[in-house]
């Protein structure tokens, strides 16, 4: 069993560095395609290719652990594409690896979390075309066939509350990993009760929008509260007013409970370039190729801190303390002097689409960390952000 991972990786390890003999990386435009994604150069953007190429040749090495692909857009132009050998997910195999393959633009790659974010994106959408009236309904508005877990305390739970992880039920996702039937991410897989439920029935601990605490379920929630409100599946519906406005044709909501409600908090598949796609549009305050697909009222939202979301510490990733908005992460560095504030959509392994609103720059990484602490913070802090501020 191990020979047969260790083997196609070192092969695919050779194959990636076979063209590098004179020590530099073998850096290759990205590719034009007819995709919406204008193509230029690091050179062409003014960023120092020397420390980005000194960061892609660590990564080569396994330095940052397990990175299956890096891309940079900055100044309207996609400017660094870069795919690496990994493994697929496999959620029962050791450390979640499946085979080993070398990822390319064309592969579907699991974005675990980042799901959450476009699940936000989605409510916003449910908002201004007008199946959601405001976030500041009830939960219960939506959910008709659960009238019966309507309690005076959780009446007061609103769809802003579950996109900024305030609904105050009680969920330890982050008590227990996720290869654990204890961690409640799995145990609703087991649960002999619709998720639904399974969420609703959970004892509220905190007041709705007191307290953080990092929920699943919120999204799974958020999915049915848009099936209800539009008559259409979240997969229907995102199909209909985000990726297809977008032009990401290919894309997978595949997985779902038995009785049809979809995981919608982790389960999205999608390609980088279509990753990528959705960070522009949050980088343009809610516009692609100049069409309207977001209100810039719905991205500013997903800019600044909900309430008290300051100051978390997550578990298991590079970097530091971090603030939650509508279901994306604010953080701040300073490099040379120069204080920048990104937000980014986060899932577990490493995925991320990190907006940098200063240096008008998206990036994007997808990785394979799922046992063991990604690094993609420490290649932005590091690396890339060093080379884009002189």
């Amino acid at each position: 069993m191990v020979k047969r991972i260790l083997v196609p990786w070192c092969l695919l390890f050779l194959l990636c560095c076979r063209n590098d003999t004179s020590g530099q990386y073998p850096y290759q435009v990205p590719q034009q395609l007819e995709d919406g994604i204008a193509i230029g150069t690091l050179q062409d953007v003014g960023v120092d290719s020397t420390r980005i190429f000194k960061a892609l040749r660590k990564i080569q090495k396994g330095n940052f652990n397990e990175i299956h692909s890096v891309l940079i857009h900055k100044n309207g132009r996609l400017v660094l594409e870069e795919y690496f050998p990994g493994h697929r997910y496999h959620w029962d195999a050791p450390s979640h690896h499946d085979t080993v393959v070398h990822w390319n633009r064309n592969e579907l790659h699991s974005v675990m979390s980042v799901t959450k974010s476009v699940t936000s994106a989605l409510v916003g959408l449910a908002v201004e075309k007008g199946f959601i009236k405001s976030v500041d309904q009830s939960i219960f508005d939506f959910l008709p066939e659960h009238q019966h877990l309507r309690t005076l305390e959780k009446e007061g739970i609103t769809i802003e509350h579950l996109l900024t992880m305030t609904s105050g039920l009680n969920w330890a996702e982050w008590n227990a990993p996720y290869s654990s039937r204890s961690n409640p991410m799995i145990a609703i897989w087991y649960a002999k009760k619709d998720p639904v439920s399974y969420i609703l029935e959970g004892e509220l601990v905190h007041e709705p929008g007191s307290s953080f605490s990092y929920y699943g379920g919120s999204q799974i929630l958020l999915g049915e509260i848009i099936r209800n409100a539009s008559q259409m599946t979240i997969a229907e519906f995102s199909q209909k007013y985000l990726f297809g406005p977008l032009g990401i044709a290919d894309f997978d909501w595949s997985l779902q409970f038995g009785n049809g409600v979809y995981e919608s908090a982790g389960a999205l598949r999608l390609k980088p370039r279509d990753m990528l796609k959705i960070g522009i549009v949050y980088l343009n305050g809610g516009t692609w190729k100049g069409n309207r697909i977001l209100s810039k009222e719905w991205v500013g939202k997903s800019k600044i801190p909900f309430g008290h979301n300051m100051n978390i510490q997550v578990p298991g990733e590079d970097m530091d303390e971090t603030g939650y908005s509508y279901s994306w992460w604010l953080d701040e560095f300073e490099v040379s002097g120069m204080p920048i504030s990104t937000f980014h959509a986060s899932g577990w392994g490493g995925q991320k689409i990190i907006v940098i609103p200063k240096l008008e720059t998206v990036v994007v990484f997808t990785g394979g960390n799922y046992t063991s602490k990604p690094k993609p913070f420490k290649i932005l802090e590091r690396y890339i952000l060093p080379a884009m501020v002189k």
